[in-house]
C-alpha cells in the first residue's frame, strides 16, 4: 500500500493519527507514512491495564511546537524533550509498573507476531469463516465443544485476575473473544 507523503509537497500541515485501537493491531509505518503525531493508549493492542498514554512526534511536529500559540497544561514536549536529554527520560513520576508491562508486551510482540496466526497454531478456528472477512482488531475464535466459554472467562479471573468479555445471544458458551490481538 502506498500513502503519499505530504513532506514529498513541503507542505506545512501536520498529520496526527489517533491509533488507540489500531497501533500494534495493524500495520502502521509513521515515518514511510510521514505521520507528524501518533498517540496510542496502553489498554487497546498492547493488552496491558489503562493508564498509559504513548505519544510519538517526528522532527516535523517537534518543530512546529517551538512556535505554537495554545495553552498546555497538560503535557509539554518540552519537559520530556529536556529531561531525555539530561538522560532521566521522565520529568514526572512514571508508573514502573505499565513500563515494565510495555516492555514485556513489546517483547511478545516481537517474538510471536500478532495472535490472529497463533490461533490456528493453537489448532483452534477463528468465527469468520472466510479470510477476507477477518477483522485486524478483533479475533473471535470458536471454543471446542466440550468447554463453555464462559469456564474460559471464570478461570481466567479467579487463577489469573484477567477479565476476558463474554459471547452473547446465539453464540453464548461457543466463543471466545480476543480483542486488539489480531493481524
Amino acid at each position: 500500500m502506498y500513502m503519499m507523503n505530504p513532506d514529498e509537497y513541503n507542505h506545512p500541515a501536520l498529520i496526527p493519527v489517533d491509533g488507540v485501537s489500531s497501533i500494534c493491531a495493524l500495520d502502521f509505518r509513521m515515518d514511510e507514512w510521514g505521520i507528524d503525531v501518533a498517540l496510542t493508549g496502553s489498554q487497546k493492542a498492547l493488552s496491558l491495564p489503562t493508564g498509559m498514554g504513548i505519544v510519538c512526534a517526528s522532527p516535523k511536529a517537534l518543530e512546529a511546537a517551538k512556535s505554537a500559540k495554545s495553552v498546555r497544561v497538560f503535557f509539554d514536549w518540552n519537559d520530556y524533550l529536556k529531561f531525555y536529554k539530561m538522560g532521566t527520560y521522565w520529568p514526572y513520576t512514571p508508573s514502573i509498573q505499565l513500563l515494565y508491562g510495555l516492555r514485556a508486551a513489546l517483547d511478545l510482540l516481537f517474538e510471536e507476531g500478532l495472535i490472529i496466526l497463533a490461533v490456528e497454531a493453537w489448532g483452534l478456528k477463528n468465527c469468520t469463516q472466510k479470510e477476507e472477512w477477518f477483522s485486524d482488531t478483533v479475533t473471535a475464535v470458536v471454543v471446542p465443544s466440550h468447554i463453555n466459554s464462559a469456564d474460559i472467562v471464570k478461570t481466567a479471573w479467579k487463577r489469573y485476575n484477567l477479565s476476558l468479555g463474554l459471547d452473547l445471544n446465539k453464540v453464548a458458551g461457543k466463543l471466545q473473544l480476543l480483542g486488539c490481538l489480531s493481524g
